[in-house]
């Protein structure tokens, strides 16, 4: 059996390509890292497309697709490193809301003017001088690595994997963006002070749904962001000459974009049944998950470091700009759990530990 996207999904890729293309180009990119804009015209832009709807039930003014849509997506995105709140808005909030059955903000979600953040990062595992304490619907402590440092809103969630909402202008929060190495993501710390906070879940598998499909998203947009340097690397060596020859016909060269491309491709067939496994086979979801997000992990590193050498010392200048693709698989590799606790956690799956 032969297994594709159809006819649906390929426009779907085509649409949202031709759009970042347009209006999300490096030169865009490099004004959102560098501070002197943000992300809100992007997002709008994909929100018109159905890209922040795209996981909402129609009826819940969404689009109505399903998680190997929104792998697709992903990959589009990590292609040309758009700056967005797809991860944290348009894939994990919905999750985490719909199988909650709470559907209050879902149509303003959809139409992109309701951003929801995730703080997963201290029930994944909480840090020194972090955690969340909870007392009587107040939030206190202190979130890090939380995802959208631009959000209306947040998600929270515990050490005992309940889920709850704060606004992000309630009384008592302080929030700090993170400097990290990705500045195409907007990271950001919570400072919580008996925060008035909404519970929407103590159902730990509503976590552990919205966690599986986190990481699915995230190592599609590895996988796009990958790709996109193995596509640099060889139109470069295509074009770089060194002895009269482009260094394309060289075999060292040629051994090192052959190995990049032999290592990412069987990635795309694990990455779309693990997309395919989030609704059809959710009983297999949660170890894929951890299996897709842990190998492409290490493939993507892998395909940052050679597609750099490729470039030789141009690889490390920011007029190519590869640099924004090399950090934002560095930064994917950790938010939502490292390879080593991704393999930890599907070895507890498997009861091999």
């Amino acid at each position: 059996m032969e297994f594709g996207l159809s006819q649906e999904q390929i426009l779907l890729q085509d649409s949202i390509n031709r759009y970042l293309y347009d209006q999300a180009s490096l030169d865009v990119v490099r004004e959102i890292a560098a501070g002197d804009t943000d992300d809100k015209t992007i997002w709008s832009g994909l929100a018109e497309m159905g890209v922040a709807g795209l996981m909402i039930p129609e009826e819940h003014g969404g689009v109505g697709l399903g998680s190997m849509d929104a792998v697709i997506v992903a990959e589009c995105l990590g292609y040309h490193v758009t700056p967005s709140a797809f991860l944290s808005s348009a894939v994990i909030a919905p999750s985490v809301l719909l199988s909650a059955g709470y559907t209050n903000d879902l149509a303003d979600i959809a139409a992109g003017t309701f951003r929801v953040g995730i703080a997963f990062s201290e029930a994944i595992g909480a840090r020194e001088k972090a955690g969340i304490v909870v007392s009587e619907s107040h939030l206190s402590g202190k979130c890090l690595f939380v995802l959208d440092a631009n959000a209306d809103a947040y998600l929270i969630a515990t050490s005992e994997q309940s889920i709850y909402l704060i606004r992000s202008d309630a009384a008592g929060v302080k929030r700090n963006q993170l400097t990290t190495v990705d500045k195409t993501q907007t990271i950001c710390e919570l400072i919580l002070e008996e925060v008035k906070a909404e519970l929407i879940s103590t159902d730990a598998n509503i976590y552990l749904k919205a966690l599986d499909t986190g990481r699915v998203i995230q190592a599609a947009d590895t996988l796009g962001a990958a790709q996109c340097m193995l596509d640099q690397a060889v139109a470069y060596a295509n074009q770089r000459e060194q002895f009269n020859r482009v260094i394309a016909s060289f075999q060292a060269v040629k051994h090192m974009c052959a190995e990049m491309a032999a290592n990412l491709e069987p990635c795309r067939s694990m990455i779309w049944y693990a997309g395919h496994a989030l609704q059809a086979v959710p009983e297999e979801a949660p170890l894929i998950a951890c299996h897709a997000k842990a190998h492409l992990a290490e493939v993507g590193r892998f395909v940052a470091k050679t597609a750099t050498e490729v470039h030789g010392g141009m690889g490390f200048t920011d007029l190519v700009g590869l640099h924004y693709w090399f950090k934002r698989i560095g930064c994917n590799r950790q938010l939502l759990g490292s390879p080593e606790r991704l393999r930890e956690d599907a070895a507890r799956i498997q009861s091999l530990i």
